[in-house]
């Protein structure tokens, strides 16, 4: 699913507009009319009821006044709030107002933050005519806003966010929730907490990421008849994982009667130290879950003995010189185990030894087949990213904030409010060789961004996954997907939407508390489930 950003979006307008000769107050009209159908199927008939409506500059404020005049049209009572001044609006929404004006609708200026304070008094009234009040449409703000909201803007939606306003009635956003940031989901100072947003042709990356489901709501996508050949002809970076997207990507994993072990792969994971062997063992768990057909682990040789006992599927390697943390000196030997294996995973669990840190950048720059490279050599890496020697292969990146805020020299604060961007700013520190690079930023939404710079935001996962050892479980699942012939791009997006569908059929039988490894168990139903719908 294609997700535009605003500029992108008002690209696919003027496509519209320009080579079709679609007008655009058609598509103004048809996104309000869809945005009043979407309305009676969630909330049922409008007759012999009100509904406020809270009209912004622009086309959204536009797309408010068509709402409300389809609403009169089927028995409701409209009352329109405007927050500017009404004879401001211009184009579509203006021809618009006239008609609003014709109609002789209910109409308030409120333009200072002394008038919002008369908005619960004007509520009163309508009530007391003994009429319910059917939703609150928010026309306030488009995807075009990019400023903090202040002043009266900012009253009236804290206003709207209060639990007892209009006794609860169900909020519409139009295209976007009023507040946020469409392309970074983030809150520009305050936002309308919606239960249902509108958005027209195609959703929007900020629907998806920066935790904005708890603004957006429920998200409904009205065809405003923008022809389907503008989108795709459209160079529109970022798109949506999706179910359907997902089974494509993993249909070929139906194995044949005749399969043996030799033909799914052999996955190598270099990781493990001295109290972080649980690391490791997780991505051994979750390369074996999701079908890799070998997994060998290198791993210090004082160690050895936890993991042939913990993780009897897969095989060992003790590197006789290295003790605690796997060590340069054992270059040679791991350079060996690479040979004949599908995909590498480099990095749970590793810890940052200088002479590991010596190992990760030899691995990095001399090991052909693809490598997933997580934790600690991620972290080895961003220490060193002025040295970073070019790679011998694909590459994928799987940091979380903190991580990526070492490489790039930005607070997690600051890489969570602009997400895309920080996932697009770490993907160039490795970006520029022949080989493919795979940057992702993991957490709630987490991006998947190649080096040609197209982004996928995944959908599944939940709060629960907030623990330990998940993003290990996810080095493997990717290690051997690669393993069983999915590309490399194709293995990040499709590992991180079983990863978290596994985590979201254990929220739904257990709630917060599921371990790492139980999550690890749950991969092969999942991805049953995707092979058999």
């Amino acid at each position: 699913m294609k997700l535009p950003t605003s500029s992108e979006m008002k690209g696919l307008d003027t496509s519209a507009i320009e080579e079709f000769n679609i007008p655009s107050i058609v598509l103004m009209e048809n996104a309000g009319l869809g945005t009043v159908k979407m309305m009676e199927k969630q909330c049922g008939p409008c007759k012999d009821t009100f509904a406020l409506i809270f009209v912004g500059p622009g086309n959204n404020g536009g797309d408010g006044l068509v709402i409300g005049r389809h609403l009169h049209q089927r028995g409701c009572k409209p009352v329109f709030f405007f927050l500017v001044n009404p004879d401001s609006l211009k184009g579509d929404a203006a021809v618009n107002l006239k008609i609003i004006k014709k109609l002789r609708l209910p109409f308030h200026v409120i333009d200072t933050p002394s008038r919002v304070e008369t908005i619960p008094i004007l509520l009163k009234q309508f009530e007391s005519r003994g009429l319910p009040c059917y939703a609150i449409i928010d026309a306030i703000f488009g995807i075009g806003l990019t400023r903090k909201v202040e002043s009266h803007f900012a009253d009236t939606i804290n206003l709207i966010n209060r639990k007892n306003f209009a006794h609860r009635s169900p909020v519409i956003s139009v295209d976007t929730p009023s507040g946020m940031d469409a392309d970074t989901g983030k809150v520009l100072g305050t936002c309308i907490r919606a239960n249902y947003t509108a958005t027209y042709c195609c959703a929007k990356p900020g629907h998806f990421i920066h935790g904005s489901a708890s603004w957006t709501g429920k998200l409904e996508i009205i065809d405003i008849g923008i022809p389907p050949e503008t989108i795709y002809n459209a160079d529109i970076r970022t798109e949506l994982t999706t179910r359907e997207s997902c089974r494509k990507i993993t249909c070929n994993l139906n194995r044949k009667k005749a399969s043996h072990k030799g033909i799914h792969g052999h996955l190598l994971i270099i990781a493990g130290s001295s109290g972080k062997t649980g690391a490791a063992v997780l991505a051994a768990k979750g390369g074996l879950r999701a079908g890799a057909g070998l997994v060998t682990l290198c791993v210090p040789h004082k160690l050895n003995s936890i993991f042939e006992a913990t993780v009897v599927e897969a095989m060992t390697i003790p590197l006789p010189n290295s003790t605690d943390y796997i060590l340069h000196d054992d270059i040679d030997l791991i350079i060996d185990a690479v040979q004949g294996k599908k995909a590498v995973v480099l990095g749970p669990g590793l810890g940052t030894d200088p002479s590991t840190a010596k190992l990760v950048m030899q691995l990095y720059s001399s090991v052909p087949c693809p490598m997933i490279i997580d934790a600690d050599a991620f972290n080895i890496l961003a220490a060193n990213k002025e040295e970073i020697p070019l790679p011998a292969g694909p590459r994928i990146f799987t940091p979380h904030p903190g991580e990526l805020s070492r490489l790039i020299g930005k607070t997690a604060d600051d890489i969570q409010n602009n997400r895309l961007e920080a996932t697009a700013e770490g993907c160039d520190v490795f970006s520029g060789s022949d080989h493919e690079t795979i940057f992702m930023l993991k957490g709630a939404g987490t991006l998947i961004t190649s080096g040609d710079g197209k982004t996928v935001i995944n959908t599944s996962g939940n709060p629960g996954m907030a623990t330990g050892g998940m993003g290990d479980v996810l080095t493997g699942i990717i290690g051997a997907l690669i393993c069983q012939g999915v590309s490399v791009r194709n293995s990040a997006i499709a590992g991180v939407f079983l990863h978290g569908c596994a985590g979201d059929c254990l929220y739904e039988k257990k709630g917060a508390g599921y371990t790492a490894s139980e999550l690890a168990d749950a991969v092969p139903v999942t991805i049953k489930k995707f092979l058999n719908d």
